[in-house]
């Protein structure tokens, strides 16, 4: 039997690929890797099947005994963590020496051409150190509404990013999961290569406001800012350094960028359409009206 381990477990994108690969999947052992046990547990106490396994990006310990016997991790970087030489090549460093030879990454559309981003240089470090790979290449979470930029929205009824007139690849995290454990499923038919998943809209942020507007009957409002107040603006508010600047690039290069690529890499894995932003608006308005 496989054994696979889920960095991220209780996050956004961890919970869905559980849940798919729960789905399809039942001559796997899932192991969900997390620093909080208790909560973990919590968070899947419905999936009786599941293994679990301490880890922390951040303690090396955790990573020698939660990689014993494991055959593929799936891996993401955590938002506050940006030094990838101190962080994820000592991850990786343990993951070889434990015998583990696959790895998909969680990554981001686009990582190609960002050179600046974490994301690009753990994909290099990944391959450098001769792992066969799946490179997960998402476009901009729809969820980043009901998480990171909820608080805002809440107050105030809006969103300030460094972003101006960009256009943004909108795509549910439920896809991104649901691509992921098919992916992971059949890692040997699909290795050494990236995936683009994105949905079928370019957006901007004006646009995505005033689509909210239209569907709640609230108004919303988009305000851009300049990168470098923005970045300051986010140490002010308590983000770790490496957080508030990776923000502040995914959210300001777009601007220098063509717009981005629709990739027809998730109906091709999937046979489905993606979840347009009129669908999760809807789906999720309650949480972007709480308070109103």
């Amino acid at each position: 039997m496989k054994r696979i381990l889920i960095t991220g477990a209780t996050g956004n994108i961890g919970t869905e690929v559980i849940h798919h690969l729960h789905t399809i999947d039942n001559d796997t052992e899932i192991i969900a890797a997390a620093r909080n046990m208790k909560g973990v547990k919590k968070t899947f106490s419905n999936y009786p099947n599941l293994s679990y396994a301490w880890f922390n990006f951040e303690d090396e310990k955790s990573f020698r005994l939660a990689f014993k016997n494991i055959d593929l991790i799936f891996l993401l970087r955590p938002p506050h963590i940006s030094q990838v030489e101190q962080y994820f090549r000592p991850l990786l460093q343990a993951a070889k020496e434990n015998g583990i030879t696959k790895v998909i990454f969680l990554s981001v559309q686009g990582v190609e051409t960002s050179k600046m981003i974490p994301h690009h240089k753990v994909e290099a470090l990944i391959k450098q150190m001769g792992f066969s790979y799946i490179f997960v290449r998402p476009s901009y979470f729809m969820q980043n509404l009901t998480t990171t930029l909820l608080p805002e929205i809440l107050f105030n009824n809006t969103i300030t990013l460094p972003a101006g007139k960009a256009k943004f690849n909108w795509i549910d995290v439920k896809n991104i999961g649901e691509a992921t454990a098919i992916l992971i499923h059949s890692f040997d038919n699909y290795k050494n290569r990236a995936y683009e998943i994105t949905g079928t809209e370019n957006k901007s942020f004006i646009e995505v406001t005033d689509l909210m507007s239209e569907i709640t009957g609230t108004k919303f409002h988009f305000k851009s800012i300049n990168p470098v107040r923005f970045y300051f603006k986010k140490k002010k508010e308590g983000l770790p350094k490496g957080f508030a600047l990776v923000m502040t690039l995914l959210h300001f290069l777009p601007q220098l960028q063509k717009e981005p690529k629709i990739s027809d890499d998730y109906s091709n894995l999937t046979g489905r359409k993606t979840t347009t932003l009129k669908e999760f608006i809807i789906r999720e308005k309650d949480k972007c009206l709480k308070g109103n």
